[in-house]
């Protein structure tokens, strides 16, 4: 009959189990101490589980051990600091106005690329009303990229007035070196247009305006919050 046959499952179980009670009883309280001075659980417990699990499973009806259960660890999620330039961007509805209070620096009006020489694919900005024109960092328009046939100090001065909305290059014939626009040698302030050529020393630059008929910052001022 089935019920007398050998039960290869249970035979190797207990097996297992007086392999476990065996090993269990010949670790020595010596052995346990030295595991336990070395930072590593001594395997005594680790025997005596397996010899639990063992028994519970030769016991009908017993119910399972638990001991090899995983043990949950739950850790709290790291706190991460979110900088203040970081802050979430604030979403704009409607036709919200932009504010024009006072102006975050001297207002540009048009620039000066360089097209030629040292610094080239560089820009100077033009500012508003008189500008001083030199290779020295002090000047308001600064062409500070190594050509010293360029005079430090007040090589031209160029100009914009929002009154008439026009630029005006004045070279200064104090200086020995000669400033020419497009392919002329001006000796008295001359009217610029977009895209003139303005040659100093061995630096090419073109005029780019931004302010003009179209447009100038006078046209704001009425707009102030």
């Amino acid at each position: 009959m089935m019920g007398n046959e050998d039960d290869p499952l249970k035979d190797g179980l207990k097996a297992v189990a007086n392999s476990l009670r065996q090993t269990s009883a010949s670790l020595s309280e010596d052995e346990t101490e030295k595991t336990m001075l070395m930072g590593r659980r001594p395997p005594v417990s680790s025997l005596q589980n397996a010899l639990r699990a063992a028994e519970a499973a030769l016991t009908p009806g017993a119910p399972k051990s638990d001991s090899s259960a995983p043990t949950i660890v739950n850790r709290a999620a790291p706190k991460v600091s979110v900088p203040a330039s970081a802050a979430k961007t604030q979403m704009v509805r409607g036709g919200s106005k932009p504010t024009r209070n006072d102006f975050h620096q001297d207002p540009v009006v048009g620039w000066l690329v360089i097209i030629g020489g040292p610094g080239l694919g560089a820009f100077r900005p033009i500012f508003e009303g008189n500008n001083t024109v030199g290779r020295s960092p002090t000047q308001r328009i600064a062409i500070d990229f190594g050509d010293d046939a360029i005079s430090a100090e007040e090589q031209a001065f160029l100009r914009y007035d929002s009154a008439d909305r026009q630029f005006l290059l004045v070279p200064n014939l104090a200086k020995t070196n000669v400033i020419a626009v497009n392919e002329l040698k001006p000796t008295s302030a001359v009217k610029l247009a977009a895209m003139d050529v303005i040659t100093m020393g061995r630096t090419q630059l073109v005029f780019v305006p931004f302010c003009g008929d179209e447009f100038d910052w006078s046209e704001l001022a009425g707009l102030k919050e």
